[in-house]
């Protein structure tokens, strides 16, 4: 049995889980937003995941593209998240004077 996303479903999705994105993230305190996306790298491991199974079930050449920008863009994030961590956490450390 196979699953198929078409046409309004695929949109649903994606306007669901955009909706939701955004509750979640607006109602977090601003203080909160670094140590947030530094928690979630995990998350964008997943979605390079899923950007590489859309990748590898892509049948036409604007699939794969569209596959391929998901897999950069999710690296890309998770990639700069943990910078963003690094970053974070070298302000914590002790001054040597």
């Amino acid at each position: 049995m196979e699953t198929t996303l078409t046409g309004f479903i695929a949109l649903y999705i994606v306007m669901l889980a955009t909706f939701t994105g955004i509750e979640i993230i607006g109602r977090v305190p601003a203080i909160l937003h670094t140590p947030l996306m530094s928690g979630s790298n995990f998350v964008h491991g997943i979605v390079v995941v899923g950007a590489l199974y859309a990748l590898l079930n892509a049948t036409n050449p604007t699939q794969q593209v569209i596959g391929f920008i998901g897999v950069l863009l999710g690296a890309g994030n998770a990639a700069g998240g943990y910078v963003v961590t690094k970053r974070m956490l070298e302000m914590f450390k002790a001054s040597h004077r």
